[in-house]
């Protein structure tokens, strides 16, 4: 057995004992960190998949928190339903900002989509009527034909049952030719052309796909949670997440899930040290970025990155 598979065996026996050995915040961390899983692989997508610098992931996330504990309290239809819807439109969405990645590249897409998740917080801060703003917005409990989801024990289950449907989504994107073509625009936009790939529907899927993967974030998050707060969806969750992918690795679907499991740790150990949290991911995020580029699991993924130039060597001679 590889030692990706014991890894992931004993995964799962972890998150099968979990409920019958803590209780509590503990569990609630747990979910928290299973959320946290699931933004970082949507931000692999976009980032480690299709090379697009984007800074807008914390904004779908929101939409998908919004959009589920509207509905949620509103018509109290099954979670599955308003989750799906979360991630609906945050896929719509994410497809509509996709644009700008084929008209931009690098800093001037970060700083595109930067934009648009602040645009988004001022959205969730100033819509009182919807959001609550400042006050912040109570939710009603998530429901599953009449059963209620009332504290982190009830909603384990479902959470970790959606975090490893979206893990998997991910591991089968990554191996499939979807994957590949990906990758192939992630080195060059001119050879994979050449190759017969559509940049640009590569590009605007890319967006959709990894802004549904934060929106059903978004909705996973309401099944744990009664309250939420603007003041949780600015930029600083978007360094948390990006920080988790770059640690990881880049390309790396391991490495997203790892550094999401030490990053939401670590942020959850400062919660009481609010001030230095940027500092800290500052000095983290920069340290990587100059002695470990490619991250501390991005050696399967850079084996899969040098194929690429390869082939693009090959279409160019």
């Amino acid at each position: 057995m590889t030692p990706d598979r014991w890894a992931m065996l004993f995964a799962v026996v972890v998150l099968l004992a979990l409920p019958f050995a803590v209780s509590g915040y503990v569990l609630y961390v747990v979910n928290l960190l299973m959320v946290f899983i699931v933004l970082a692989l949507g931000m692999h997508v976009v980032i480690g998949e299709a090379g697009q610098f984007a800074l807008s992931h914390t904004a779908f996330y929101g939409i998908g928190i919004y959009t589920a504990g509207l509905i949620n309290t509103a018509w109290h239809p099954p979670f599955i339903v308003s989750i799906l819807a979360g991630g609906l439109l945050s896929a719509v969405l994410g497809y509509v900002i996709g644009l700008l990645a084929l008209r931009m590249r690098d800093i001037y897409l970060a700083l595109a989509t930067f934009a648009f998740g602040e645009a988004m917080q001022w959205v969730f801060l100033n819509w009182e009527g919807v959001t609550g703003g400042s006050n912040g917005m109570r939710m009603q409990p998530a429901e599953l034909f009449g059963y209620k989801l009332t504290n982190d024990l009830q909603a384990y289950p479902f959470v970790a049952v959606l975090m490893a449907l979206m893990l998997w989504l991910t591991i089968a994107l990554s191996r499939s030719q979807y994957g590949s073509s990906l990758r192939a625009v992630r080195e060059s936009d001119v050879a994979a052309m050449a190759m017969g790939i559509n940049v640009k529907a590569m590009k605007q899927s890319a967006f959709a796909i990894s802004a549904a993967f934060a929106g059903i974030a978004g909705g996973m998050y309401t099944l744990f949670t009664s309250f939420i707060h603007p003041e949780s969806l600015g930029f600083q969750t978007t360094i948390v997440v990006l920080t988790m992918v770059v640690v990881g690795g880049i390309g790396s679907v391991r490495g997203a899930v790892a550094g999401a499991i030490a990053f939401g740790l670590i942020s959850e150990l400062l919660r009481q040290a609010l001030s230095i949290q940027e500092v800290i991911y500052g000095v983290i995020l920069m340290g990587f970025m100059m002695f470990k580029p490619k991250g501390l699991f991005a050696d399967r993924a850079g084996r899969v990155a040098r194929q690429v130039p390869q082939v693009t060597q090959e279409v160019r001679s």
